[in-house]
């Protein structure tokens, strides 16, 4: 909710400043500041499409995959990619058409904050840990850009299952701070592409099934040992489900 209050205090500014300098805000220039400083270019993006843009567009509409598949981040706008434009467009209410074009783009710059996170979630929450991401199995820049692909999976899963919060109870791990909790070793969180996610059972459960149409592969919750107050979700290299 603070974030989101922050956002309208910070337009609220824009519109007034406008007002006052007589400087029309239009759309564009409002979702200009809303593209991270990575902008999703040569739009249309369809179908045989491919470069950094693709590659983009692909880590934010990741979550919308079918039960047990995951999106690869490869930049080639195939097939599957196309899928998973459709149903992120059909998700907000877009022509679902499966190519990316100024309406689905400026949908996706309207979910993310200025850091490239998507706006219900944060690097601080995903890492409390350590402030440098070190320290883990991998490299601190590959663990973020991990934490910040899972982000995107996240809000999926947050939309598609009614828009309530997700909170993380754990995000990132260095292999210390993974022992100190009793973390198994190799654990997906020292990867930075894992999240325990607490809350009613029901919520919990919710969130379980839901994840495996988000792009995750380990899925561990209610009723698997050290599970039974949270939802985790990560990466593996094969599929891990577990509980409710």
């Amino acid at each position: 909710m603070l974030r989101r209050a922050q956002h309208a205090v910070l337009a609220l500014v824009m519109v007034s400043t406008g007002a006052v300098f007589g400087v029309t805000v239009t759309a564009g220039t409002a979702h200009a500041a809303s593209n991270c400083g990575q902008p999703i270019t040569g739009l249309p993006l369809q179908q045989g499409s491919q470069g950094t843009s693709v590659e983009r567009l692909q880590i934010r509409v990741a979550g919308f995959v079918d039960s047990g598949e995951v999106l690869s981040t490869d930049g080639i706008y195939g097939g599957r990619t196309k899928e998973a434009v459709r149903k992120f467009q059909k998700q907000y209410g877009l022509q679902a058409d499966g190519i990316a074009g100024s309406q689905t783009v400026d949908k996706i710059y309207s979910l993310q904050d200025s850091d490239c996170t998507p706006i219900h979630f944060s690097y601080a929450e995903w890492n409390k840990c350590n402030s440098n991401w070190s320290g883990g199995a991998v490299s601190a820049t590959a663990a973020k850009a991990n934490a910040r692909k899972s982000m995107w999976k996240l809000e999926a899963l947050r939309a598609k299952t009614g828009g309530g919060a997700i909170q993380i109870s754990s995000g990132f791990r260095s292999n210390s701070c993974n022992a100190a909790v009793g973390g198994v070793q190799g654990s997906r969180h020292t990867y930075g592409d894992a999240a325990d996610m607490p809350g009613t059972q029901a919520r919990r459960c919710q969130l379980h099934n839901g994840a495996k149409s988000s792009g995750f592969r380990e899925i561990l919750g209610q009723g698997f040992p050290g599970h039974n107050d949270h939802t985790h979700v990560g990466m593996t290299g094969s599929r891990q489900w577990h509980g409710c």
